[in-house]
């Protein structure tokens, strides 16, 4: 069963930068579909990006685009959301999960992923 693991969450100031790292047990982010989500209080969860099973192609929502970048390191079966020029809107519980199906497509909906980590928090002040 693949297990999803978080880290690198934090308090930083308006412009600052941090490196989310999600953890994957069994060979996991080479083989499917790698996505990370945030949810601020009080919504819905939305969509960030994600790093394709085939290829490693990646693909940011639009409000992300120029500051975050996705990326994969298979040997260590981790994937990686470096995040540049935060913004207080950024602020959110940040999730990582993964798509099982191996779909060709891009799929922003939660509802599209079958395993999520813990989250961890991502706290950026003006």
């Amino acid at each position: 069963q693949v297990q999803l693991v978080e880290s690198g969450g934090g308090s930083v100031q308006a412009g600052g930068s941090l490196r989310l790292s999600c953890e994957a047990s069994g060979r996991t982010v080479s083989r499917y579909t790698m996505a990370w989500f945030r949810q601020a209080p009080g919504k819905d969860r939305q969509f960030v990006g994600v790093i394709r099973w085939n290829g490693g192609s990646t693909y940011l929502t639009d409000s992300v685009k120029g500051r975050f970048t996705i990326s994969r390191d298979n040997a260590k079966d981790t994937v990686y959301l470096q995040m540049n020029n935060l913004k207080p809107e950024d602020t959110a519980v940040y999730y990582c999960a993964t798509d099982l199906s191996r779909s060709l497509g891009i799929r922003t909906s939660p509802d599209n992923y079958d395993t999520w980590g813990q989250g961890t928090q991502v706290t950026v002040s003006s």
